[in-house]
């Protein structure tokens, strides 16, 4: 541990007579692997669990006192343990904030006590410790010393007459062991990262400034350094900062966001903490995650840059193609070595190593430029999607959503995508530095290939001895051949080698990288056919390592082409007949694992399309529904997260409410399995898109167990799942005032600070929904969740700035609260909004700035502050979506009751703008422009000028609408414009007089009145033009 921790681990310079673990990827990952170690370290090793340090290892800590239960004495300020050491002390001793142990039990059991903030307690424990090893085993067998090994350690050990030196002999072999893991850990990531040198990023920003400067199409407004000077190894970074890594510094103005200062390093680009207002100089602080390049960081940023990056592929492409004509091979070297200049010493060893370890070629391909202007899909994929679709073309079974499938399959959720990914094949070379395992690995994959029935068991039984949950164990296999092997037995006729076979390929199939092997060694259909095979443990490993491999694209769809989904779901039926615990057998209790496995591999496929439709139509839906009653939690989670991947599909929705699913779900939000009830919380999620369903939900009592889940915000997962079932029961009324007897409103509203943006979205939306009842909007104002909903406006998340928007303008409506939108400026934000390059953010915020205008005080002077607001507004009439136009004519309607307003508006060009749009067979959007219209005519000679725009004949029209509103809002806007003789000359002509004569009847006084004025005017005018005529 202690030569992975000096050599691998990246630390900042000192300070003060301290260091500190940098935040990189890497230290994450060494840190993830200790933790992982020393929390299981009391479970596979209790004996040397028990071994007391030669001294404790000290830090502070920001635990509180009140998190140890039982097993410690606990005061305000103190806790300790009650194991204790022969001299009485104890093995744990906290006076906040600091703290000792003393042994690896006692620190297995505070990492299970921190839970979510293990990670920073791991980090400062180590931090705080210089050389943990030479505390735990004393001085003598410091392992930070050049000329002391590990060898020479285990033999100081063994040389001693303690009785309890055999403990400490195995504890020094143990940490020997985590040494050599993290040194391999950690030269696997690092050859995995993608890292930058000075001609890339030069490359990168030259061509950004070719395509910058001023204008709509421009991806930016400006991209400049911030040195001029440039030194020698292309950097740009003072000499104090290239140890670092770091390359240059840029100042990047983008087209919708603020100057941002950004980091090129050799890690990736990231956000520093920009110029200091003072004396000019960076802060040098990382403020972001860290992207592979300059283009990935800025599409992220800026989604101005990404929508202008897009148009401008083919151009991008052409520029990119001539510098990869260019000769290279003399940059290549300058490349090579200009990272190495920028490394620290220990980077620049690791560097070497890893060059060594993994053969120059790749090294050459990972330091050629690489900018991703566009989104490509792979060869092998794209050829495999063509001949699936031939196939389907030639046995006629081409259906009318075949495109949908096609797109489905090209682009499936975020998550999938990242699994999808092929990642570099790393073969291990014969002279890295590999633990004892790796050797004996490959011997007995040796005896496998060439040894009889008798030994070929036996090897397989000794390889399932050792960790093969270990990468190092996983790749061994692979690199001899011993997936081949594997394979191959899984074809023999005996069942003791098939089943040995299987339990290591179940096992080391969790790797990304064997599980593409097996896929590509044809290792699929051969486990599809185990899945016939008689006897249950075989179906049971088979299923189990489908569910395993089946985690990306290519393998889900050979399930399907093999038959797989059909044999899948026949196993779900073995449990059918199965009773309760009490009374079942051995054999029923292999009935359910055997329905468990199924309902497993079923949940890996399930995130397809095709795939779901091949579940449904294999009758799965049934026999899951069926599962839903079994009282076996460890088979209710695959079973359920399998549905809920499936909700996502309308046919399923429909059959969930058929099959009465809900109620199961409901049932099983009330276990105490947290991953139970997250995974029914996302299925209700799904499900509740639809009126009868939310109605099930809670008929069924979903609706309490719900709010009190809200109360459980360890868990972000299961709280992003609750929240979002929350929000979409919320849509119906009866559900709110449920919600409310529940107290779920307050708990919503202290959700809106420090969570994760997916919990955000889901909670905003649900108190939008809530909101739209005064006694909720009331909840929330004296809640104190005005400003946190305010706050939220500045985001970036396109789902949760429409919620927000949704939300304010709700709480808008009640005159208390948008007192206090006003006063925390929130109207100026939502008008900003109006700026956002997504529709849906846009329409959003332009409906929520409806009732803003109605309740401010002094509404017109509010809206004329804001400096070209009423521009913008116009300008927006111009949009192609529907929504955003509506929601926009609403907007006017609003700002024109202002007649100076009004006047403003009229000179911006409202009027043509409104006429071109009515045109329109939507309802939603006649509606609102009618009433625009309405408003607009209040003004000069408006009404004259919407005639001379055409705007009066497709009005009528709007009287053959079947919605009421249309009918009102445009009768009223038709009497405004009959104000004008040549409008009742066209009303006339277009039939306004039959049409408005059947709504003088209607019950709606307002459409009584307009219909009544303007069949008046007309009327008028048709006299007096009789009268002038006899005269």
């Amino acid at each position: 541990m202690g030569v992975a921790l000096a050599r691998s681990a990246q630390w900042t310079a000192a300070r003060y007579g301290t260091r500190a673990l940098e935040t990189t990827p890497l230290n994450e990952a060494i840190l993830e692997e200790i933790m992982m170690f020393v929390e299981s370290f009391i479970y596979k090793h209790p004996q040397e669990a028990k071994y007391v340090f030669v001294e404790p290892l000290e830090w502070k800590t920001n635990l509180d006192p009140s998190a140890f239960e039982s097993g410690y004495i606990v005061s305000e300020t103190t806790v300790k343990s009650e194991e204790v050491d022969k001299d009485g002390q104890p093995l744990l001793f906290l006076s906040v904030p600091h703290i000792k142990i003393r042994s690896f039990g006692q620190l297995s059991r505070f990492l299970l006590t921190a839970k979510d903030t293990k990670l920073k307690e791991a980090q400062a424990c180590i931090e705080a410790n210089e050389g943990p090893v030479t505390k735990i085993l004393g001085l003598d067998y410091n392992t930070m010393k050049e000329d002391t090994s590990v060898v020479n350690i285990l033999d100081k050990i063994t040389k001693e007459e303690d009785p309890a030196s055999e403990i400490k002999m195995k504890l020094g072999k143990l940490l020997e062991q985590l040494d050599l893991h993290l040194l391999n850990h950690s030269l696997r990531h690092i050859s995995l990262e993608i890292r930058l040198n000075p001609t890339i990023v030069k490359n990168d920003i030259e061509l950004l400034k070719h395509f910058s400067g001023k204008g709509e199409q421009t991806v930016l407004e400006s991209i400049d350094y911030t040195s001029d000077y440039e030194f020698s190894n292309g950097c740009r970074a003072p000499p104090w900062r290239q140890i670092h890594g770091e390359i240059c510094y840029v100042l990047v103005k983008p087209h919708d966001v603020e100057t941002l200062c950004i980091t090129c390093s050799a890690e990736g680009v990231f956000l520093n903490g920009g110029k200091t207002n003072d004396e000019g100089e960076i802060n040098y602080e990382r403020k972001s995650e860290i992207y592979k390049d300059l283009v990935t960081f800025l599409k992220e940023k800026s989604a101005k840059f990404s929508e202008n990056m897009s148009k401008q592929d083919v151009r991008f492409s052409e520029e990119w193609k001539k510098e990869k004509e260019e000769p290279k091979e003399a940059p290549k070297k300058e490349e090579a070595a200009a990272p190495r200049k920028a490394l620290p010493a220990s980077s620049k060893s690791m560097l070497e190593k890893n060059q060594i370890n993994f053969g120059k070629s790749q090294m050459t391909k990972r330091l050629e430029p690489s900018l991703n202007w566009k989104a490509t899909i792979d060869f092998k994929e794209h050829k495999s999607l063509l001949r699936d679709i031939q196939e389907e073309k030639r046995g006629g079974r081409l259906e009318s959503k075949s495109a949908e499938k096609i797109e489905e399959m090209i682009s499936e959720s975020s998550s999938e995508s990242e699994e999808d990914e092929e990642p570099p094949d790393h073969r291990q070379e014969a002279n890295a530095d590999l633990p004892s395992e790796y050797w004996q690995i490959q011997k007995l994959v040796k005896y496998l290939k060439g040894g009889n029935q008798t030994a070929t068991v036996i090897a397989l039984c000794s390889m399932k001895d050792f960790n093969l949950a270990q990468e190092t164990c996983q790749l061994a296999i692979r690199d001899v051949g011993g997936l081949e092997v594997l394979i191959n037995l899984l074809d023999t006729d005996e069942v003791k080698c098939k089943i040995g076979s299987l339990k290591i390929l179940k096992e080391i199939s969790h790797n990304p990288q064997i599980r593409r092997n097996i896929v590509d060694l044809g290792g699929l259909p051969i486990l599809v056919n185990i899945l016939d095979s008689p006897h249950k443990s075989l179906k049971c490993l088979a299923a189990e390592t489908i569910a395993n491999v089946a985690k990306f694209r290519r393998a889900r769809r050979a399930v399907r082409r093999h038959g797989g989904i059909t044999k899948l779901v026949a196993l779900l039926d073995c449990a059918q007949n199965s009773g309760e615990p009490a009374q079942s057998s051995l054999y029923d209790a292999r009935d359910v694992e055997v329905a468990r496995c199924g309902a497993l591999a079923l949940w890996s496929c399930s995130k397809s399309y095709a795939n779901k439709e091949a579940i449904r139509r294999a009758g799965g839906i049934l026999l899951l529904a069926g599962l839903l009653k079994t009282s076996h939690e460890n088979m209710l989670i695959p079973v359920v997260g399998t549905l809920q991947e499936c909700a996502s599909e309308e046919n399923y929705r429909a059959a969930i409410k058929a099959e009465r699913i809900i109620e199961n779900l409901v049932k099983n939000l009330n276990s105490e399995n947290e991953q139970l009830q997250e995974h029914c919380a996302m299925a209700i999620y799904q499900c509740a898109e639809d009126k009868e369903t939310r109605d099930l939900v809670r008929l069924h009592g979903g609706l309490k167990p719900l709010a009190s889940l809200l109360n459980n915000t360890d868990n972000k997962e299961r709280l992003a799942a609750v929240t979002g079932a929350i929000w979409k029961c919320s849509i119906s009324k009866e559900n709110v005032t449920k919600f409310r007897e529940y107290k779920a409103i307050e708990t919503l509203v202290g959700l809106l600070t420090d969570q994760p943006e997916e919990v955000l979205v889901n909670v905003v939306g649900a108190l939008g929904e809530c909101c739209q009842e005064y006694e909720n909007r009331v909840l929330v104002r004296k809640c104190g969740g005005i400003q946190p909903l305010v706050n939220l406006l500045v985001g970036i998340n396109q789902t949760l700035l429409v919620n927000v928007t949704k939300a304010v303008g709700a709480c808008a409506v009640e005159p208390e609260s948008m007192m206090i939108i006003d006063r925390l400026d929130g109207v100026r934000l939502l008008w900003s909004l109006l700026k956002n390059p997504h529709p849906d953010v846009k329409a959003s915020a332009a409906w929520a700035l409806c009732p803003c205008i109605q309740n401010a005080k002094d509404a017109g002077e509010m809206v004329r502050s804001f400096v070209g607001g009423l521009e913008l507004v116009v300008n927006l009439l111009k949009s192609d979506n529907k929504e955003v136009l509506a929601s926009v004519c609403a907007a006017i309607t609003n700002i024109a009751k202002d007649q100076e307003n009004l006047a403003v508006i009229t000179d911006h060009g409202v009027v043509p703008l409104l006429s071109k749009l009515a045109n329109t067979n939507n309802d939603k959007l006649r509606r609102h422009l009618a009433e625009a219209i309405s408003r607009c005519c209040m003004w000069g000679r408006n009404r004259v000028t919407f005639g001379e725009y055409k705007a009066v004949a497709p009005l009528v029209r709007y009287l053959k609408s079947n919605d009421a509103n249309v009918h009102r809002a445009t009768a009223q806007a038709l009497y405004q414009l009959s104000e004008d003789a040549d409008n009742c000359i066209t009303m006339h002509e277009n039939g306004a007089v039959k049409l408005l004569l059947d709504m003088v009847g209607s019950p709606d006084q307002d459409l009584q009145e307009a219909a009544a004025g303007c069949i008046s005017n007309i009327r008028r005018l048709a006299l007096a033009t009789e009268k002038a005529r006899y005269t």
